[in-house]
């Protein structure tokens, strides 16, 4: 199943099936335990290594540790998580930054609490050796989602207005056959089927394009986080705990995704953790811890949106993001 699915809002092949991973707290034998606190979070895709902190939290008793009776969703097609937790049925959700940006726009008063991912795992890619540079795709085809936002800016970035688009569908099918064609891509995810089919691929990282945006966001209201900051600073801290944890130990926390996930095979599992190492523990990370976000980056992507007209207007930007529940803060 390739990761750049999610990013389709009408796959009817697929079933959206809502998978949940529960760590009880009621097997306490002692009457004066400490009593959990419930609360769930939901994904934005099936059970995958970009999750690999949140599901390590949970197998290794982190969220009970810090109080919390966790519930984890899967996301899946037609799934938002933004509305799920807007909606209440889950407190804590994963996103990309630039969904946080426009679902405060749209009424949804959403607030990033970590950034598990220093540099999103979207990217464009290619059949080695064909492009050196974004530009030369004009006068080529992509294979790309309609209104996927990244790929506004790069056109318009990169005057990409000769390259012909493609309706991406989740098959690379045709990027094969196609030696001058590029698709879109999660990089922790497709090379690793071209691989195995013996395609020898390259790809553009998009944020290094220069759209710079964090990736699998971790957030909440704006009402949660005001009434119940406690339980926030818990999550949070157990969520970075486990995505220490997965950074030496994700053949462990692999075979426990893959029982919520089987589809997805162990092989390209431990492929995806290797290819996001250095874009979960990197940058700032190496300095600031895994989660950590600034005040730059966020206020970059914000400007983007704005010159792209996805965004009316530029708010604080102090109003979209916190580090105040990291570890140590």
């Amino acid at each position: 199943m390739l990761r750049s699915k999610k990013k389709l809002g009408g796959m009817a092949a697929l079933l959206a099936v809502t998978l949940s991973l529960t760590a009880c707290g009621s097997n306490n034998s002692s009457g004066d335990s400490k009593e959990l606190t419930k609360v769930s979070q939901v994904t934005n895709w099936f059970a995958e290594p970009e999750h690999g902190g949140q599901y390590a939290a949970l197998a290794k008793g982190f969220y009970e540790e810090a109080g919390l009776d966790m519930t984890i969703q899967s996301g899946g097609p037609g799934i938002s998580s933004t509305q799920i937790v807007a909606g209440g049925k889950a407190e804590f959700g994963m996103g990309q930054a630039d969904e946080i940006l426009l679902a405060r726009q749209n009424g949804i008063p959403l607030v990033a609490v970590a950034a598990t991912f220093q540099k999103n795992p979207q990217g464009i890619m290619f059949h080695k050796g064909q492009y050196k540079d974004i530009t030369e795709l004009n006068g080529n085809k992509i294979f790309v989602g309609s209104g996927v936002v990244f790929w506004e800016y790069l056109k318009k970035a990169y005057s990409l207005d000769k390259v012909t688009e493609m309706k991406y569908t989740g098959s690379l099918a045709n990027f094969v056959s196609d030696p001058t064609a590029a698709t879109q891509i999660y990089v922790t995810s497709e090379p690793f089927s071209m691989q195995q089919e013996g395609v020898d691929v390259e790809y553009f990282l998009n944020y290094d394009l220069g759209y710079k945006q964090y990736g699998n966001i971790l957030y909440t209201t704006e009402d949660f986080l005001k009434k119940h900051p406690d339980t926030v600073k818990a999550y949070v801290e157990a969520s970075i705990k486990g995505w220490d944890y997965y950074k030496d130990h994700s053949d462990e926390i692999n075979k426990v995704m893959q029982e919520k996930n089987p589809d997805l095979k162990l092989e390209a599992m431990a492929f995806g953790a290797k290819a996001q190492e250095p874009l979960v523990y990197g940058g700032d990370a190496e300095t600031n811890g895994v989660g950590y976000m600034s005040k730059d980056i966020w206020s970059g992507l914000q400007a983007q949106l704005v010159d792209m007209g996805l965004l009316k207007e530029a708010e604080p930007i102090e109003d979209v993001f916190t580090n105040e529940y990291l570890p140590g803060k």
